[in-house]
């Protein structure tokens, strides 16, 4: 059986949320997107769902993260290359997100850089060289 996974997050701005991530160059799955939540579409098997906090709460009895003092989970993304990585990289700084790390290369076999989205996510992009 083939899996897909959906990150699912919570959101202060729900327009917010789908403008900085298709700024990014993220598509929208609208199928399942509407006025408390919207469905980013990251890969043929990755998505995150950004849902309205007042809604978001509903679907558990824990409070939700106040990323602004905590990191709730760090989200790894893997691109096709370096140039990927650091292209999403300044695409988030423009369209409102922050880098709370250096880009770091590990001898060539693993390039990656972090940023952090407006809501306070926190999303690391990698590129790892393929070996034979």
């Amino acid at each position: 059986m083939s899996r897909k996974i959906i990150v699912h997050l919570s959101t202060k701005d729900v327009p917010g949320a789908r403008a900085f991530y298709t700024a990014l160059g993220f598509t929208v799955n609208e199928q399942i997107s509407g006025e408390t939540s919207v469905c980013i579409v990251m890969g043929d098997t990755i998505s995150a769902m950004f849902t309205a906090e007042p809604t978001f709460a509903t679907f558990s009895p824990r409070a939700i993260c106040d990323t602004s003092k905590a990191l709730e989970v760090l989200n790894c993304l893997s691109c096709s290359s370096r140039a990927e990585v650091d292209d999403i990289i300044q695409k988030a700084l423009a369209a409102g997100g922050g880098v709370f790390e250096e880009a770091e290369d590990h001898d060539g076999v693993c390039y990656q850089h972090s940023f952090i989205d407006p809501d306070g996510h926190g999303w690391n992009l990698f590129h790892m060289v393929e070996t034979p």
